[in-house]
């Protein structure tokens, strides 16, 4: 079952890219007391992903964080490395927290994994958009169809 608004994220342990190294983040390190924008790829690097997802949150940094948010994170089903290099790569390091999700156990947890095994991707995130306040979901949205028509930057700006 997808998570909604109103519940509260699953307990789970991320990895993220340091100056010193990969560092591991819970779910308690990254939205206790704060709310957080995050957003949710199924992979790093992939063209939708890289050229109309994650450039909107980029793009939309400060007018986003001006409507009170403390954070932006991105979470994708890859390693901390692939998460390091998307991070230098697309010119969001140092504006969005990227999360890596390595074995999809937060997707799984949160009922926004997908089956992309016929691609060859196996196991990866649902395309989705969330506010979090504090750990309890505010608002939600899951893409239905291919393409960011529901969880992009825009939405999040018309929801906060």
């Amino acid at each position: 079952m997808t998570i909604a608004a109103g519940e509260k994220l699953p307990d789970a342990k991320f990895k993220t890219m340091t100056a010193d190294g990969p560092r591991d983040l819970t779910t308690a390190d990254i939205f206790a007391g704060k709310t957080v924008v995050l957003f949710g790829v199924p992979g790093a690097f992939t063209p939708t992903c890289s050229n109309n997802h994650l450039p909107g949150y980029i793009e939309n940094h400060d007018a986003i964080l001006a409507r009170g948010v403390d954070t932006i994170a991105v979470v994708a089903t890859n390693d901390v490395h692939v998460m390091g290099a998307w991070a230098r790569f697309s010119g969001g390091e140092g504006k969005i927290l990227y999360l890596a999700d390595g074995s999809g156990d937060f997707a799984r947890a949160a009922g926004l994994e997908v089956d992309l095994s016929q691609a060859g991707m196996g196991l990866r995130n649902k395309r989705f958009s969330m506010i979090v306040d504090d750990g309890l979901v505010r608002a939600i949205n899951v893409e239905t169809k291919p393409g960011v028509n529901e969880s992009g930057a825009a939405q999040i700006l018309e929801q906060l």
